[in-house]
């Protein structure tokens, strides 16, 4: 039997938990049972499940400990409990909807890679967490499941598109969490959230898509995983990574194991601190956390300079790219959909998202020579951002632009117009994720810190293609100096009194 309570348990660092079980410390039963209660308890208010396969857990749970009992390891994963995506396949009976009402009840055939990748190294799959349709935007919210809050503010949200899976992660839903990033799914959310969010550079984490295997627009979308520190980042990140021949972007993994990178030292390093990362509109509350963050980077060794840098275009120029390369995700989507049987713009076409059936509508009248002129503007883009990083080791700015976002009352939440004076596009132009989309390369969010109003800011650390090493060691030594995971409590939930007392909000604070 466990030493620990439930709220214990639940709270634990995946890593340590997975240490307790291989020990027998803790069974696999008893740890499933904590993260259901607390899914219980929870999520009717904060939404980050939209499904929860409790039986088949139940299940699974009890196959974990008698292979335990058997002497029988399936791996570093062995009964640890995860969320998936609403975005992505896996066969237990389970509707993947993509968000979109319509698909209620769609079924898949399939499992996903990446996920057959964690099920086969011993993780317990608790269920499917929300994301806005498709995963079109950097808010949590749809009219299938409504939004996702984040639980420093239960009426504010997650933040996007993997909101669910981070709300779950910090909220002790479950151990570790799954996402998916096209242009900051995975670290925005965990920064509005305030956990770890890592989209690691492309390639490493197959994705296996068809009919249209390039979907990704090489390298532009992948997945990643979210968690509450940056070694369960890196426990979750080798469990998914792997190489896979039916993705043509998919390349085999280094010798060396990324769970170096957390002990090797930062000292000595040279960051380049981009408050703005070139002209996007940040807010002054976030402003100053990050700056508190470079400096706190500082000592532990790090060079951190604040070197000249503007982007080629401006920060609209460079949101409206991204939009455009998503509205030809989605005809992809769409068409796709349509030769199975749903032609979503003949049935409920008027029903989805204004922005989404926007930039869907405009790509269509897009010209081949218009696509080429948007490669022209990446590779300026890509080529601004890998100057930077000849001189430096890693580039560190504000995740998103902004710490909160309230959750809309007519079921639309979107980010902020304008983010002091400045327009922004409210789909994704408050963020300062996309631009690294465009380059292929790791990016992390971590937490930096609050807000004087208890709000979490994210702090983005990102280099080179396949310098993921650079990017975990910094993180690492971040939290080191500034350790968060203790900011992860919250009172009302926490206790041992499994009651909930009514409240309209949430703020974190000490256990």
């Amino acid at each position: 039997m466990s030493d620990f309570c439930d709220s214990d348990l639940v709270l634990l660092p995946a890593a340590e938990l997975a240490q307790r079980i291989r020990g027998r410390r803790v069974s696999p039963v008893e740890v499933v049972e904590a993260y259901l209660a607390r899914i219980d308890a929870v999520n009717p208010e904060l939404n980050a499940y939209v499904s929860v396969s409790a039986d088949t857990a139940r299940e699974e749970a009890k196959t974990a400990e008698r292979e335990l009992g058997e002497g029988r390891l399936r791996g570093p994963l062995h009964g640890v409990p995860i969320a998936i995506k609403d975005l992505f396949d896996f066969q237990q009976g389970v509707p993947n909807t993509f968000g979109v009402k319509e698909f209620a009840g769609y079924l898949p055939e399939e499992t996903a890679p990446h996920v057959q990748r964690l099920q086969r190294l011993g993780a317990i799959i608790l269920g499917k967490t929300n994301t806005p349709e498709f995963g079109h935007k950097a808010t949590t919210d749809n009219r299938l499941f409504g939004p996702t809050g984040t639980p420093f503010a239960a009426d504010h949200n997650a933040g996007g598109s993997s909101g669910g899976s981070a709300a779950a992660v910090a909220a002790g839903l479950c151990a570790l969490a799954q996402g998916s990033d096209g242009g900051g799914s995975v670290r925005i959310p965990a920064a509005l959230c305030g956990v770890v969010g890592l989209k690691p550079s492309y390639g490493l984490l197959a994705g296996v898509v068809r009919p249209d295997a390039f979907f990704a627009f090489n390298p532009f979308m992948g997945n990643g995983p979210l968690t509450r520190t940056v070694e369960d980042c890196v426990l979750m990140f080798e469990a998914m990574a792997g190489f896979d021949a039916r993705d043509p972007g998919s390349v085999p993994l280094p010798a060396r194991s990324y769970r170096e990178a957390l002990f090797t030292p930062a000292a000595g390093l040279r960051v380049a601190y981009l408050p703005t990362l070139g002209g996007f509109p940040v807010a002054a509350d976030v402003a100053a956390v990050v700056e508190t963050a470079a400096r706190t980077l500082e000592s532990a060794g790090v060079v951190v300079e604040q070197p000249e840098f503007a982007l080629p275009a401006a920060h609209t120029e460079v949101t409206d790219l991204w939009l455009r390369y998503t509205g030809s995700a989605m005809i992809g989507l769409i068409e796709t959909f349509r030769d199975s049987g749903l032609d979503l713009r003949a049935v409920s076409w008027e029903n989805l998202p204004p922005q989404l059936r926007a930039a869907a509508d405009r790509a269509e009248s897009f010209s081949v020579a218009d696509t080429r002129r948007d490669q022209f503007l990446r590779t300026a883009i890509f080529d601004a951002l890998a100057a930077v990083l000849d001189n430096y080791d890693a580039i560190i700015t504000p995740t998103t632009g902004v710490a909160a976002v309230p959750n809309a009352a007519d079921g639309w939440t979107v980010g902020p117009t304008e983010i002091d004076g400045q327009p922004v596009d409210p789909v994704l132009g408050w963020c300062l994720t996309h631009p690294f989309n465009y380059t292929g390369g790791p990016a992390i969010s971590v937490p930096a810190g609050l807000t004087p109003d208890g709000f979490p800011v994210g702090l983005q650390i990102a280099s080179r293609r396949f310098r993921d090493d650079t990017v975990l060691t910094l993180a690492a030594a971040f939290e080191r100096v500034a350790p968060w995971h203790d900011r992860l409590r919250f009172p009302r939930w926490d206790s041992n009194d499994k009651g909930l007392a009514a409240a309209p909000s949430l703020r974190a604070g000490a256990a």
